[in-house]
């Protein structure tokens, strides 16, 4: 009998688990917010809302899935809005003024973003300056980089048919960049939770001395995930500039605050060592929810950066609770 009903038992218990965990109670808020809006906004349900708000979470999402393994290991990109900029006027500037096919632009682009990242990691591994200042001082260079490129006024627009069909078509009823999306989250997913480099990257949010002990190639691996997310902001970049129309300098622009916010509303923790992409995609699905929302209940836009501060405090907090509590466990 007994035997029979472990079955039972097991996947009670796994969902109580998970009604309890940080992933459930993020979905409990979300559930929560659909509930208020779809009663307060106007058409919340409706199918242009829905594909409205796919379209930011795949811009802004890309770099929240990015971040995700960055700050894993203790660190910070707060350059990537800047290099979405930047990745943007460069991309227009080598499609119109440099003639090259939009698909060779867009690789070029790519390319720059990788070697814009990796410059972030040769800073912090090889020079030793911590993530925070590196990022810091490069989020104000690209930024400045771009104005410079467009002399602050000038942007790219009148681009293909075939091109903005990426940002503001529909495929099989789907906004077309939400394929994108998906596999950059498939991959970062893999990443992080499937591979020795995944676990290595925890290990050295734990503590990077620790990991040198252990034979993991710090320098290397922190470098690695700047890269990717140099990278995977150019990409956003694409995305962006093929849903608006136009590539101009402040392209991006408050875009790391927001992905920042999602990896910690989602439980990564902000001292490295703990975090999970569906964390971060629920943590991001939430802020736009509520960001979305709010607009259609004409609810004032001073009140989403509110609330989104807020939930950003409420979720750092929770982290510090949780390290203290898991810390005195651990001295008991």
């Amino acid at each position: 009998m007994l035997a029979q009903a472990l079955p039972h038992t097991e996947p009670a218990t796994g969902a109580r688990r998970f009604l309890f965990s940080h992933e459930g109670v993020l979905l409990a808020l979300i559930v929560a917010e659909y509930i208020i809006f779809s009663v307060t906004g106007r058409n919340f349900w409706g199918l242009q809302n829905t594909g409205e708000m796919i379209r930011l979470i795949a811009e802004i999402g890309l770099l929240a899935l990015a971040m995700t393994p960055v700050i894993v290991t203790g660190g910070i990109d707060l350059s990537v809005g800047s290099l979405m900029g930047l990745s943007a006027v460069l991309f227009g500037k080598m499609w119109r003024d440099g003639q090259m096919p939009i698909a060779v632009a867009a690789v070029a682009t790519l390319v720059i973003g990788a070697l814009a990242g990796g410059l972030n990691g040769f800073l912090v591994t090889r020079l030793r300056i911590p993530a925070l200042i590196v990022t810091l001082g490069s989020f104000s260079l690209f930024r400045g980089l771009a104005e410079g490129v467009t002399s602050a006024t000038a942007n790219f627009t009148n681009f293909p048919e075939s091109f903005l069909f990426v940002g503001q078509g529909y495929f099989f009823g789907i906004p077309a960049q939400l394929p994108i999306f998906v596999v950059a989250a498939a991959a970062f997913w893999l990443l992080l939770h499937r591979t020795v480099i995944g676990r290595s990257l925890f290990a050295i949010g734990f503590s990077p001395e620790g990991a040198r002990h252990a034979g993991i190639p710090v320098e290397r691996r922190l470098s690695l995930v700047y890269l990717l997310s140099g990278l995977t902001a150019s990409l956003a970049a694409i995305v962006y500039v093929s849903h608006n129309g136009q590539a101009k300098a402040d392209a991006g622009t408050g875009y790391e605050l927001r992905a920042i916010t999602a990896v910690v509303l989602g439980g990564t923790s902000i001292f490295g060592g703990r975090g999970k992409i569906l964390g971060t995609l629920l943590g991001l699905w939430a802020i736009v929810v509520l960001q979305q929302g709010l607009l259609l209940s004409d609810g004032p836009a001073e009140l989403a950066g509110i609330l989104v501060g807020v939930l950003l405090i409420v979720a750092i907090a929770a982290n510090q609770l949780v390290e203290r509590w898991a810390s005195r466990r651990k001295g008991e």
